[in-house]
Order: C-alpha cells, then sequence, then structure tokens
C-alpha cells in the first residue's frame, strides 16, 4: 500500500499531466485550423497584408432583363447591385412577383 504523501504526489502529477495533454491538444489543433500566419497578422486579409480577398468590383449595367426563375435577390447577387438599389429605381415592380421578360432599371 502506497503511503498517502506518495498518493497525493501521483494525483498532482497525474492532474498536471492531463491539463499538459489538453494544452499541447489545443495548441496543435489551433495550430491546423489556424485562419492567420506566423507573421504577426490578426489573420484577416485586405489591404494590409498586400493580398486581395474581394472581387474587383465591377460596373453593373444599366438594365437587366428578367428570367424564368431569377429573383430579386439572385439578380442583386449576379449584377452586383443591392436589393434596395434595385428596388428603388423600379418602384413599380413586385420583387415578390417577377415576370420574365421584366426590364430592371440597375443604376
Amino acid at each position: 500500500m502506497m503511503n498517502k504523501r506518495a498518493s497525493a504526489s501521483a494525483r498532482i502529477a497525474a492532474v498536471a499531466a492531463l491539463v499538459a495533454a489538453f494544452v499541447l491538444a489545443i495548441a496543435i489543433l489551433g495550430g491546423a485550423f489556424d485562419s492567420g500566419g506566423s507573421d504577426g497578422s490578426d489573420g484577416k486579409r485586405g489591404s494590409d497584408s498586400g493580398q486581395q480577398t474581394e472581387k474587383p468590383k465591377r460596373k453593373a449595367p444599366a438594365t437587366y432583363t428578367v428570367k424564368s426563375g431569377d429573383t430579386l435577390l439572385g439578380i442583386a447577387s449576379d449584377v452586383g447591385v443591392p436589393v434596395g438599389q434595385i428596388e428603388a429605381l423600379n418602384p413599380g415592380v413586385d420583387p415578390q412577383i417577377l415576370i420574365a421578360g421584366e426590364e430592371l432599371k440597375l443604376r
């Protein structure tokens, strides 16, 4: 039978080993899923890091002809114009009922 002192130190060593293993697992997983680099950046890419992540802005066409199955959100996404702007430029158009062949002003 172990004495109480040896038993207490063994328990402390076991807890310390468990904590160390947990910290090591977190460090390994953090490195595997790290979105940032070791260059000191915060992981966000943008004009600071010299890398471009956004698509270059293209000029939207002046009009869009609605096709069968189109939605206002889909059109806005395709042409790069906010839904609110399309609605403001086309006040007579019901965004819930788009008719194929209908012309929408985009700018």
